[in-house]
């Protein structure tokens, strides 16, 4: 990307919806299994295929590829996914995923990536009226977590100062298990208390957290919530009855929500019949989701049918093609976007062994 793309990031976002899925797709597909060039995990894979990767000429043939094994990003070297197109040696972040369910899976973002995660958040902030230059609070999983980048984005594409309290949701769901609720509590304490000392300052307009501490932070500090201007949230967590509570609260305040993880994001596109409906869009083209069948990835369920969601990631430096993810939603087509989105997304099961936390 260049300075003229943060310098007119609406160009680069209508371009990228007027991109032809298929020829993106031969376009990803051929740069990662560039017998000279391509990424080593991929031309690696080459021989246990029964098919020329090459041959693919549209994005509904991917299936061929079968669902992702994210097994695999827990163990490859992350560097191995991106083509050698791309200089070496690699210079930039490695990011993991939630890690709550076992190793973290691992996935290098080169900045071409970076960037077009940010300048999709930059349209969504835009879309559901978050202001430039105002003041953020970002209360969220930092460190190895990509959502911590937000920070980043925020300052950098919506002009805004960011006061930033830490998060580790792998701690807090260990605690969970282990059945150590009061120390779930202490630290959900600790952090209330870090957001309560930048919030009653009166300086923030905006605050990025999760679900679950905005519910622990209107019973505690109401009056703090109905001071702000707006929030924004990510997680699957979010019912009407949730959204009602938080719109409530927050008095007049903007409720954004963005759904997603460190492969691939949806940003909110609509929110219908007071929150029962709330649908997303995927960070086109590279991040598709489809909603299939429980029991075949390859199959759609019906519109407006619930499934399990299906991400398939088509970065020039990143190439996963059907990953299963731990989600339901509602498949969900409109005539606003080049592909399908999802709507209600709800965790595709809650046990015991994967309790949400605080994320």
């Amino acid at each position: 990307m260049t300075a003229a793309t943060r310098a007119d990031p609406d160009a680069q976002i209508a371009r990228w919806l007027d991109t032809d899925l298929d020829e993106w797709t031969r376009t990803v597909v051929r740069r990662h299994f560039d017998p000279v060039s391509g990424s080593p995990y991929w031309l690696g894979q080459r021989p246990r295929l029964d098919f020329d990767p090459r041959d693919i000429t549209r994005y509904d043939q991917l299936g061929a590829f079968g669902p992702f094994p994210l097994d695999r990003l827990r163990e490859e070297d992350p560097a191995d996914l991106v083509p050698l197109s791309v200089p070496r040696p690699l210079a930039g972040r490695v990011w993991d995923s939630g890690g709550t369910t076992g190793t973290p899976c691992r996935a290098f973002y080169t900045p071409d990536m970076l960037l077009h995660r940010a300048l999709w958040r930059r349209w969504s902030f835009v879309r559901e009226g978050f202001a430039p230059g105002r003041t953020w609070l970002q209360a969220t999983p930092t460190g190895p977590h990509l959502i911590g980048n937000g920070v980043h984005e925020v300052s950098e594409l919506h002009a805004g100062q960011v006061y930033a309290v830490d998060m580790d949701p792998r701690w807090v769901k260990r605690l969970i298990r282990a059945g150590r609720l009061a120390e779930v509590g202490d630290y959900t304490t600790h952090l209330l208390e870090q957001i309560t000392d930048v919030l009653r300052q009166g300086r923030v307009h905006y605050l990025n957290t999760t679900p679950a501490l905005l519910q622990a932070l209107c019973r505690q500090r109401p009056e703090l919530v109905a001071a702000l201007d707006g929030v924004r949230l990510s997680g699957t967590q979010i019912s009407g009855d949730t959204y009602r509570s938080f719109t409530t609260a927050l008095r007049g305040g903007i409720c954004g929500l963005t759904y997603g993880n460190t492969f691939g994001n949806a940003a909110c596109l609509d929110i219908e019949q007071d929150g029962e409906l709330i649908s997303y869009v995927p960070n086109y083209p590279q991040v598709t989701m489809a909603v299939v069948d429980k029991g075949d990835f390859s199959t759609q369920v019906a519109p407006g049918t619930v499934g399990q969601v299906r991400l398939t990631v088509l970065h020039e430096d990143l190439f996963l093609p059907n990953i299963l993810e731990r989600d339901q939603a509602l498949r969900h087509p409109t005539d606003h976007w080049p592909t399908d989105g999802v709507a209600n997304v709800r965790p595709l099961q809650t046990t015991n062994s994967s309790p949400e936390g605080l994320y």
